[in-house]
């Protein structure tokens, strides 16, 4: 082997190296970053409470000593922020839920909304750390 032909090989092993060592830095790279971002987790005494009613619940006008509104029961419901859905909740018999959230801004729907007649959101609300965010939400059940 000539003296040429030993510097032509290294040279082309540091290339084979080189070259390597490039790709493995990408791809290192891009899988760190796809890693998912940690979700917040919800602090002690941090979330939303409150009481969801439906009206009205029959048809006509409003008849005096004849209640227009009740609780809206057993109905499960969707918790979204701005990266999409983090929880949901089912109203209890009397229309109450509780749920622990990180504190920030989300929206609250029913989930399995039908497009048909009704309203059930979306509700928008600010959760604040250390606090229980009370709410009190109408729902309009689209009979008249």
């Amino acid at each position: 082997m000539s003296l040429r032909g030993f510097f032509q090989n290294n040279r082309d092993d540091r290339n084979r190296i080189t070259r390597f060592v490039i790709l493995a830095f990408v791809l290192v790279s891009c899988f760190s970053s796809a890693r998912p971002q940690p979700t917040p987790v919800p602090e002690p005494g941090t979330g939303i409470e409150g009481l969801i009613t439906v009206s009205p619940i029959h048809g006509g006008p409003s008849r005096i000593g004849v209640p227009d509104s009740k609780p809206l029961a057993n109905v499960t419901f969707l918790v979204e922020n701005e990266k999409g859905s983090v929880a949901s909740f089912t109203t209890d018999v009397e229309g109450r839920f509780q749920i622990l959230l990180a504190p920030g801004h989300y929206r609250v729907s029913r989930k399995d909304a039908q497009p048909k007649v009704g309203r059930y959101g979306p509700f928008d609300v600010d959760v604040v750390a250390g606090q229980m965010t009370k709410v009190a939400w109408s729902c309009d059940s689209g009979m008249r």
